[in-house]
């Protein structure tokens, strides 16, 4: 009888399979870590979570096909990845969209947010929450861009994104498409004269070492977005549901407090290794590449949602 007793509760244990591609010591992977640990002590181990790191069951695209079929229940991807289920996410390529990080987190963590976790589940993908990825800056190996002037005549590496290069061509550079894997040959070879990111992964791909400017203009804000399967979100109970919701909007919290300081301390490590860092006046960028809202409010859908943006106080 113990033993039938046994059996009976696992079977009421719950456990829901979290994949993504990122290391273990990222601010993200943490997040996740720490919300496993917030659903299983509300559920009280009746809904726990397994985490698969570093693409152990496959890239981001591949875990978007697996999160359609309700093969894997969640993962992590770059908004950016999303364009092709739910166009809204173009707005999120569009240089300054946001004022700063504070006016990000407002926008996100509001109804446009709401709005926009709910757009691709048409595509049996339900949005939770976002993540913070920082701001995509311009790194270069032989002079600073403190202003547009500065980019002008540059190869600048950028990701295979329309937006990416429609931005650093309409400042006047060359953008030049390379895979992240190629990119330190290429600034090493001088096939490219520098390339953009954020604080992190300037300093853990070790780009420091050929580029000794850091530019901190600022020029996107492209956030990660934690899915989950529709098929799974569909089958929870409505108590199951809000443990989800309240743990991961406790992890928003954890992983930006994370995030910030990865930020500070990579700014501090690449100062301590020679990099000129300097912070130019974001506006001469914001006005050289404007013509990009224009072209992109076209769109009604992406009208709309700038609209609510520049409204978000």
């Amino acid at each position: 009888m113990l033993a039938l007793f046994g059996c009976a509760q696992k079977e009421t244990v719950k456990t829901l399979r979290l994949a993504h591609s990122l290391d273990p010591a990222h601010p993200v992977h943490l997040a996740f870590e720490f919300m496993a640990k917030k659903v299983a002590e509300q559920s009280g181990g009746k809904l726990t979570m397994e985490i698969y790191p570093s693409g152990q069951l496959g890239a981001e695209r591949e875990l978007l096909e697996l999160l359609q079929i309700g093969s894997v229940d969640m993962t992590k991807v770059s908004s950016a990845v999303l364009e092709g289920f739910a166009p809204e996410y173009k707005v999120f390529g569009l240089p300054y969209l946001f004022i700063d990080r504070e006016h990000a987190f407002r926008v996100l963590d509001g109804a446009v947010g709401t709005h926009l976790l709910e757009a691709p589940e048409n595509f049996w993908l339900h949005g939770l929450c976002f993540y913070d990825a920082g701001a995509r800056s311009f790194y270069t190996r032989d002079h600073p861009v403190n202003s547009p002037d500065d980019v002008k005549g540059l190869k600048i590496r950028v990701m295979k994104s329309i937006q990416a290069v429609s931005l650093v061509n309409g400042l006047g550079a060359s953008a030049t498409p390379i895979s992240w894997g190629e990119l330190y040959t290429a600034l090493q070879s001088g096939v490219v004269d520098g390339a953009e990111n954020n604080p992190p992964s300037f300093y853990t791909s070790r780009h420091y070492e050929i580029c000794k400017y850091y530019s901190l203009n600022e020029h996107t804000r492209v956030p990660d977005v934690l899915l989950m399967s529709l098929h799974t979100w569909e089958k929870l109970s409505e108590q199951e549901k809000s443990w989800i919701e309240e743990a991961a909007r406790q992890s928003v919290v954890y992983q930006r407090e994370l995030w910030k300081k990865s930020e500070d301390e990579a700014l501090e490590a690449v100062k301590k290794a020679g990099v000129e860092v300097t912070i130019p006046d974001r506006k001469t960028f914001a006005d050289k590449v404007s013509f990009m809202h224009d072209e992109a409010a076209q769109d009604p859908a992406i009208k709309e949602i700038l609209q609510r943006i520049k409204e978000t106080k």
